[in-house]
């Protein structure tokens, strides 16, 4: 069994908690995104393209996601006429998404039904702790997109 600091099993808590916070995020994403016809996937893609045509790349960078995970998705947004392909101006063997008229309109419907959702659940946390969580969590995923320092040995056990 392996040994851990209280740092060690704090962070693996942590770990843990996300792994059990991100499913719950998306059942309640899906049932908030199902009226509008999408799931908690393809409600993180359209909510990426809303901001401009963007590549399938660019959306799973944002997101944290695979390629072609988001690849497959925008696909099927695509066949459901959630959202069209467009040329790149900047590469012309590539292409970029972006959002119709019923891709934008399924994505206000689900950000309505969003917005009602957090302020409840807003409304029932301490907003220090939640800062706190926030700045923990974003200390997290730096550590994690950060290369490991140099020098530093493993530990034989």
């Amino acid at each position: 069994m392996a040994r851990w600091t209280e740092a060690g099993r704090s962070f693996t808590d942590l770990i843990l908690e996300v792994f059990r916070l991100n499913g719950l995020l998306l059942e309640a994403g899906d049932r908030l995104a199902a009226p509008s016809g999408l799931t908690s996937a393809r409600w993180q893609v359209l909510g990426v393209a809303d901001h401009g045509p963007v590549s399938v790349a660019q959306v799973a960078r944002t997101m944290g996601l695979r390629r072609q995970s988001v690849q497959q998705t925008a696909d099927a947004l695509a066949r459901d006429g959630f959202l069209v392909f467009v040329d790149d101006p900047d590469d012309r063997r590539a292409r970029r998404i972006a959002l119709t008229t019923a891709g934008r309109r399924a994505l206000r419907a689900v950000e309505a039904r969003h917005a009602v959702w957090v302020e409840g659940l807003a409304a029932r946390v301490d907003l220090r702790a939640l800062r706190a969580t926030v700045a923990a969590l974003r200390d997290a995923t730096s550590l994690l997109q950060s290369p490991p320092p140099r020098g530093r040995r493993r530990r034989k056990d």
